[in-house]
């Protein structure tokens, strides 16, 4: 019984930062995205180092590999289900 309980407690874990690192790819695709026609838009093409969008999609980047680090942590499933 308590095999049970800590396999569905990895599953939960797992497809929770499963989740995070999906709304976080798709959130640094559209800061990607935005980036890209911002730049096409202005005349010289180039963006700052500054820029906000920049700095934001760093900070998407930093949580995604943090979160890509959980589930490294988080191993292996503990024991496989049984039926």
């Amino acid at each position: 019984m308590g095999s049970e309980r800590a396999v569905t407690r990895w599953c939960l874990r797992q497809q929770t930062i499963l989740n995070e690192i999906a709304t976080l790819k798709a959130a640094l695709e559209n800061s990607v995205i935005q980036s890209q026609e911002s730049g096409a838009d202005s005349k010289q093409g180039l963006q700052r180092p500054g820029d906000t969008r920049t700095v934001h999609a760093a900070k998407l980047e930093q949580q995604l590999r943090a979160a890509q680090e959980k589930l490294y942590q988080l191993g292996p499933c503990p024991k496989p289900m049984m039926g």
